[in-house]
């Protein structure tokens, strides 16, 4: 390999500043599998290192440790999550082991790149940091942990960067609690005010001897919050500042049923001395977090409070964010899968669809499929994506399928006329500014055959599966998607449908992926859908499902496939 080249095809590639290569910091780049596939010399000489020796290795494994050399949780590990990023550019403090077995404390700042543009997902910049600033909680000469101003620092950015990675609360709970156990304290206790305003105890964990323990039994819904309440947590749970606390607090009289349960935290867990906070979000109080310590000899102190609200105040943003896009993700299905159809029934011709949502909320998209008869017995085939990845989209996306029905059942054209037609309208009355679908018509001819005119504006092409398994994208009747030239004629395309072929209609969720360029993935659903050709077609759908949808795609996904029936069975069928 050239000195300081990137492998392959990204090797010299225009947008890789020559820069980098005389930069005074190491630079490092990560492909989206965590790789290590360049680094600049200045990297090289701070870890010690030739690139034989980390060109292809996993960077987690590779470089990632702690102040003893030994690895880190890859699942707490801020830096093994920068190739999945949504584009966030996190910093933060680590330790890199060099060749020679020794360890250096490191500052280091993550690039992570557009999708498509390279083989590499990420870059890292580092230089070396003083060892005080990312050391492990220390004692002082009191005996209480402490934390440096550098700690500190490092500790809100491994939290802020924890929260941006993830919109999924009980993920991103868990990932603070790691960052927070034991370097802040042994117990971590969150309750959380649900939606319905009433409070439970989400998560209670125990740091022992480095492995994190959850206690499930001491989790569990808690009385109501009474505004009456003097106590801490019950003044935390209404957003009062945050407190010191310990065993001796709730050695009263309790004033409420939260009193009792926390008298019984404190001498199920053994804490001595605990801190708790309000989990703020922008509009509303959204729980409370407590961190415990059971040694009395490191008791918190007024200086820790700081940390501990600003941390609290992350996660509160984060947890109303999260349910934020939770709202949105129900309120898009609910609307998405109301106007998904039911499939009309055609004499011997199998039909079944699928419709998988994003994973996240935010990725909740205007991806559908649509299947009606038309005037004349034939049948309108739809597939179609509004350009976006929210609720806008998903509205968009019923705007449209409602205009496109009316179009094709009012007007007995061939479909790109239709489409043309809707070009044309959906400026004027919809809130949709692109989209991309196929409009196809299938219908029955005379000598008992099944003909597909379709038009493609924009949209992924068809598959066609022969029954023996031969399969082929349909290419032809493409023009440019909605919203572009709504004034261009577009043409349409035909196809006799063999007897006992099937033909698939889907959406880019599908087979698009951040690391495998399209055709790549598209030759790839052509093979598994060929290999499943002989499965009914249900049996098909999920396994062109399984088999084709990327790991590293985020949006929704559509999918519509039909069966043309076999000479036989046509024959013993009489059509309506």
């Amino acid at each position: 390999m050239a000195e300081n080249a990137l492998p392959d095809e990204a090797a010299g590639p225009p947008w890789l500043p020559t820069a980098l290569l005389d930069a005074r910091v190491g630079v490092y780049a990560v492909d989206s599998r965590g790789n290590l596939v360049w680094a600049n010399p200045r990297a090289l000489e701070l870890l010690g290192r030739v690139e034989d020796e980390v060109f292809g290795e996993d960077a987690h494994d590779l470089l990632h440790r702690d102040a003893e050399g030994r690895p880190v949780d890859r699942n707490t590990c801020v830096l093994s999550r920068v190739p999945e990023s949504r584009g966030e550019s996190p910093v933060g403090h680590a330790w890199f082991p060099r060749g020679d077995g020794s360890v250096v404390p490191v500052r280091w700042f993550a690039l992570p790149l557009s999708p498509g543009r390279s083989d590499v997902a990420a870059l890292i910049a580092f230089d070396p940091a003083e060892p005080a600033d990312i050391a492990p909680p220390r004692k002082t000469d009191t005996g209480a942990r402490t934390l440096s101003r550098g700690e500190r620092l490092a500790l809100l950015a491994d939290t802020t960067a924890q929260l941006i990675y993830s919109i999924d609360v009980q993920e991103f709970l868990d990932g603070v609690v790691r960052l927070l156990l034991p370097r802040l304290a042994d117990w971590a206790v969150i309750d959380l005010i649900t939606e319905a305003d009433a409070v439970t105890r989400s998560l209670v964990v125990h740091a022992d001897n480095g492995t994190l323990t959850a206690h499930h039994e001491l989790q569990g819904p808690l009385p109501p919050v009474a505004e009456s309440s003097t106590m801490p947590l019950s003044k935390a749970l209404r957003g009062a500042a945050a407190a010191l606390i310990g065993p001796e607090t709730y050695d009263v009289p309790p004033d409420t049923g939260i009193a009792v349960e926390q008298r019984k935290l404190f001498r199920a867990t053994g804490i001595r001395s605990a801190a708790v906070a309000p989990l703020r979000g922008p509009r509303e109080v959204l729980g409370a977090i407590t961190l415990g310590r059971t040694d009395a000899d490191e008791p918190f102190t007024p200086r820790d409070l700081n940390l501990l609200e600003d941390i609290a105040r992350r996660i509160g943003i984060a947890l109303e964010n999260a349910r934020h896009h939770q709202r949105q993700r129900q309120v898009a299905e609910t609307m998405q899968r109301y106007l998904l159809p039911q499939l009309p029934q055609l004499p011997g011709v199998e039909m079944t669809a699928r419709y998988l949502a994003a994973p996240d909320a935010s990725d909740v998209g205007g991806d559908w499929y649509d299947a009606f008869t038309l005037p004349g017995h034939d049948t309108a085939l739809v597939i179609g994506d509004v350009v976006g990845h929210d609720l806008q989209a998903a509205a968009g996306m019923a705007q449209l399928r409602n205009m496109l029905r009316a179009y094709a059942w009012s007007q007995d054209q061939p479909p790109g006329q239709v489409v043309q037609r809707l070009d044309q309208a959906m400026a004027h009355i919809t809130d949709v500014r692109m989209a991309t679908l196929i409009l196809a018509r299938l219908s029955l001819d005379a000598d008992g055959g099944w003909t597909l005119c379709w038009t493609n504006a924009g949209h992924l092409p068809p598959l066609l599966v022969e029954p023996g398994g031969a399969a082929s994208h349909l290419g032809d009747g493409h023009g440019l998607l909605l919203g572009l030239a709504s004034h261009r004629v577009r043409t349409d395309a035909r196809i006799a449908l063999p007897p006992g072929s099937t033909l698939v209609l889907y959406t880019d969720g599908l087979v698009e992926s951040r690391s495998t360029p399209l055709d790549v993935s598209l030759a790839r659903m052509r093979d598994h859908a060929a290999a499943l050709a002989h499965e009914s077609l249900p049996d098909f759908a999920d396994g062109l499902l399984k088999r084709t949808r990327p790991d590293d795609n985020g949006d929704d996904a559509a999918l519509l496939a039909l069966r043309i029936p076999a000479p036989r069975e046509h024959r013993d069928r009489t059509c309506a």
